[in-house]
């Protein structure tokens, strides 16, 4: 297996397990080299802290991405997660269009939207800057939320399967060649993913959690990602990182000074049991 170099870029919440606390460790268990590009330090993430502290490092993405130009770096996958700003939005297509090697994976994670609400400091002029990186992302990891603001629909918790298939027409109508949309499922009692790969869907459901956790939805990408890097097809990488991002959350549970985050450290052993790696 090829050691491949990968670059995520989105923000680091100190404390609360996700964003690049998640990806770096995850990607890194995988087996492969990962480099960063913060966007951000927030002390702790924005779910249920108050108080927390935020620098946006906007300002610094630039230059730091010419550094890598001159000294030729690229990378086999780019894997993009929370961007703070419109900004943003723009220097990351850059790097997508210009950073990666001959057939470089770019998988973009929206990560602006749940429970069919914006994420508090995004409007849908942010919306529409994301959609321009829909033509220059392989993978395109929503969920049903961000789905429905991406494409103009409406956001539905009861929804069938034409409501589905229609919401991936749209999406690849914005350019995105394969969807891997999350948290999909058409029996209540289960959840799962729905993969849009060259004109085929593929299903995957497993059981639903009653209660979930903060920053699953980036530990799911990151596994996604890992599992790619280790030569995974883009559905059984899908199914890897669903069946760990299940066991991190049932690793949780029960744990009520554990409210901030998922426990995914100790699942590790899992994942790479589900990688073969063991």
């Amino acid at each position: 297996m090829a050691y491949k170099k990968i670059l995520t870029i989105q923000d680091i919440s100190c404390v609360g397990q996700c964003s690049l606390t998640v990806a770096l460790p995850i990607i890194s268990a995988c087996g492969h080299e990962t480099c960063i590009l913060p966007s951000a330090v927030l002390s702790t993430h924005t779910g249920g802290f108050s108080g927390f502290t935020f620098r946006d490092l906007t300002d610094d993405m630039p230059s730091i991405v010419e550094h890598w130009k001159k000294e030729k770096i690229a990378f086999d996958i780019i894997y993009t997660g929370y961007l703070g700003s419109i900004k943003q939005v723009g220097i990351v297509k850059n790097i997508l269009d210009t950073m990666g090697k001959d057939k470089c994976i770019k998988v973009v994670d929206p990560a602006f939207a749940d429970n069919g609400k914006l994420y508090s400091i995004f409007d849908m002029e942010y919306v529409e800057a994301m959609r321009t990186l829909c033509p220059s992302c392989d993978v395109l990891v929503p969920n049903l939320s961000e789905a429905c603001f991406l494409t103009g629909m409406e956001y539905k918790e009861d929804y069938d399967e034409q409501y589905i298939i229609m919401l991936l027409s749209r999406l690849v109508g914005l350019g995105c060649k394969t969807v891997l949309l999350t948290g999909i499922s058409f029996d209540k009692s289960k959840t799962g993913i729905l993969l849009y790969d060259n004109g085929k869907i593929q299903r995957y459901e497993h059981e639903k959690m009653a209660k979930g956790a903060h920053g699953t939805g980036d530990i799911y990408a990151s596994a996604f990602v890992g599992a790619l890097a280790c030569g995974k097809k883009n559905f059984a990488a899908g199914k890897i990182a669903a069946d760990y991002t299940l066991q991190c959350i049932k690793d949780t549970q029960g744990d009520k000074k554990h409210w901030y985050g998922a426990k995914f450290e100790p699942s590790l052993p899992y994942l790479m049991k589900l990688l073969g790696k063991n």
